[in-house]
């Protein structure tokens, strides 16, 4: 998830269409999200980690 964000940032930067650069911005930081909840021991999605 948060590869696809930073493509979509870069893509949606690069072609100037600011809804991708939204989309890229909203899936970027879910992601980081999801990645420190799953660095701190929270179960995310019934898993332990997050990948």
């Amino acid at each position: 998830m948060i590869i696809i964000g930073l493509i979509l940032l870069i893509v949606g930067f690069v072609i100037g269409l600011h809804i991708l650069w939204a989309i890229g911005i909203a899936l970027l930081v879910i992601g980081l999200i999801l990645w420190v909840l799953g660095a701190v021991g929270h179960a995310v999605g019934g898993r332990r980690h997050y990948w």
